[in-house]
């Protein structure tokens, strides 16, 4: 049974990784894919939903830019008639050191685009929500909006800030129909975290501590987003999925 046959569902970072793995399980289930990014790679997820029998198209995204994300969510609607769910899964990984060693720039870079880019299209996502009667999203926090590991001060202060505004968003617009959830993945081999999975020492520390001893592939990670976004996620609203394998178990 396909349980998004005829909704549209946004994604912004679906160039590759869990954003790509992400929007290939949506269109399996009967979803059309509107998919923001600035990594052109985004049209090759396109390609691969279309080769697949899906729907779906790319517009490019800065993230950064609120009325880019105005318009995404204007696309959208303008091809598919409608949108139903999205999926806030853009961001980026500040290169790692001590706090005291962080450049304004950096800073600034996780603060763009870890947190207000997600700000930025929840707003823009929750103008059409209101307009429409309701919806929901699901946002890409991290374990790291849960722990904290050394030299990701920048990283870890964006994911505990996406994870705050989920609970704000979801006590603001639970009475109006629109869900709001967030996923804490752990550590997923993508492109933007191959330089760990390729480092001995990194993997040997990692599988080390977490009692599932290995990391996740993106597949692994999409079927929550779909769940939270579905008619079995209805009761759902304003919590972090941890989805670590048990990382933060002990």
């Amino acid at each position: 049974m396909e349980r998004f046959a005829g909704k549209a569902v946004l994604i912004t970072g679906a160039a590759t990784g869990i954003g790509r793995a992400t929007a290939l399980a949506f269109a399996r289930e009967g979803a059309s894919v509107m998919i923001g990014d600035v990594d052109a790679r985004a049209d090759e997820t396109v390609a691969l939903i279309v080769g697949e029998g899906g729907n779906a198209a790319f517009r490019h995204t800065d993230v950064r830019k609120a009325a880019d994300l105005d318009a995404l969510v204007a696309a959208c609607v303008d091809r598919y008639g409608r949108m139903d769910a999205a999926f806030n899964n853009a961001g980026v990984l500040p290169p790692q050191r001590p706090i005291h060693e962080v450049t304004e720039a950096e800073l600034d870079l996780a603060i763009d685009v870890d947190f207000k880019g997600v700000f930025f299209a929840m707003q823009a996502e929750i103008r059409h929500f209101l307009k429409v009667g309701g919806g929901t999203i699901v946002n890409t926090a991290s374990v790291g909006a849960l722990i904290a590991d050394p030299n990701m001060s920048a990283y870890c202060a964006m994911k505990h800030a996406v994870s705050g505004l989920t609970k704000a968003a979801a006590v603001e617009y639970a009475q109006l129909n629109i869900r709001v959830n967030a996923i804490a993945p752990g550590f997923v081999v993508t492109p933007m975290t191959q330089h760990w999975a390729d480092s001995n020492e990194f993997t040997q520390m990692f599988y080390a501590q977490n009692i599932s001893g290995r990391a996740a592939r993106p597949e692994e990670i999409a079927p929550t987003v779909l769940h939270l976004c579905s008619d079995g996620g209805s009761f759902i609203n304003g919590a972090t999925f941890t989805i670590d394998g048990g990382q933060t178990a002990h």
